[in-house]
């Protein structure tokens, strides 16, 4: 695991050394830098770009908050707020602090503060590599195929092959025709632009069929239609996409 590299930022020798001495028996912690100013602060942060700082609330050329003001959004790191008063609290949340740590502190503090830098980062590593992974796949993917991640492979899969697709919030589910499933993190909106109109159509707000898979409309109550396909799965037809019924008779014919 590539150890978290931490700054330490306090005016006061002793505290920093009180810190340091907690820190430096943690393996995967590295301290990259110490400072007792504001000013020295922000300039070792934008040199070393640390994961973590823990940060004196009072010191002498710039508070804590001020340190964190002066550095633009894409450079600050998860900040520990570390003072002697309780009363700035809430200000340190407001700036979306890591976590706040009250003078004088014991090592089982400082290793609570530590644990939940851990799962900081790894859950942030999580979400970003899903986001790297969300991004190859719709760079990958072409109108003529998709590429969809199951079961730790990514398949490519063929228009002809889907059956229909169903919404699921920010996701999309592929019904195939071999009756194999696939969500994938893409909007039915998104999907049904790039899948395009010419075989597939949108049936309510929820449901995107393949044309040649309709194999035919049903009156239901209150002169409402179904969508019947090929596999027996039956849609509701949106009044608002009535319009689509000649479209689908059409394509029957």
């Amino acid at each position: 695991m590539t150890p978290l590299r931490l700054v330490l930022v306090d005016d006061e020798a002793l505290a920093r050394e009180r810190l340091r001495n907690f820190i430096v028996a943690e393996p995967d912690v590295e301290i990259v830098g110490e400072c007792a100013t504001g000013p020295e602060a922000v300039a070792c942060i934008q040199r070393e770009r640390p994961d973590l700082v823990f940060l004196d609330l009072q010191m002498p050329g710039c508070d804590g908050f001020q340190v964190v003001a002066q550095l633009p959004v894409e450079m600050r790191p998860a900040i520990v707020f570390v003072t002697a008063h309780a009363r700035f609290a809430v200000d340190a949340f407001a700036v979306q602090a890591l976590d706040y740590v009250l003078k004088p502190f014991d090592r089982e503090r400082i290793q609570r503060v530590l644990e939940r830098a851990r799962e900081h980062f790894q859950a942030r590593k999580g979400v970003e590599l899903d986001e790297r992974i969300a991004t190859l796949l719709a760079e990958a993917s072409r109108p003529d195929r998709l590429a969809v991640r199951s079961e730790g492979r990514v398949v490519f899969l063929k228009p002809e092959e889907i059956v229909w697709v169903e919404a699921a919030n920010n996701h999309s589910i592929l019904h195939l025709a071999d009756l194999r499933r696939f969500q994938i993190r893409e909007t039915l909106g998104a999907l049904e632009e790039r899948l395009g109109t010419t075989q597939f159509a949108r049936v309510n707000r929820s449901a995107l069929v393949r044309l040649d898979q309709v194999k035919e409309l049903q009156t239901a109550a209150h002169g409402d239609y179904l969508v019947i396909l090929q596999g027996g799965i039956k849609l509701p037809l949106s009044r608002n996409l009535r319009g689509q019924l000649g479209r689908f008779a059409s394509e029957l014919l």
